[in-house]
């Protein structure tokens, strides 16, 4: 797993962890560049895992990567 997905990761748990869903959004938007149907896929994937691991949530947004333009 990417070291980027999982600092994402790490990020987002926290702020899913505090129940900031707003702060999660915007986070996802701004800095991850996601549309927000995306974001509310992914939020809705973390709040179903069992264990809402760094790991496991990194899986989840490199799932949802937006492929780069070369």
């Amino acid at each position: 797993m990417s070291s980027i997905w999982l600092s994402h990761a790490k990020s987002l748990n926290d702020l899913m962890r505090d129940q900031n869903e707003v702060q999660a959004h915007l986070y996802m938007e701004q800095l991850m560049l996601l549309p927000v149907d995306t974001q509310d896929k992914i939020i809705e994937e973390i709040s179903e895992l069992g264990n809402c691991s760094s790991d496991a949530i990194a899986a989840i947004l490199a799932h949802y990567e937006i492929p780069q333009a070369h």
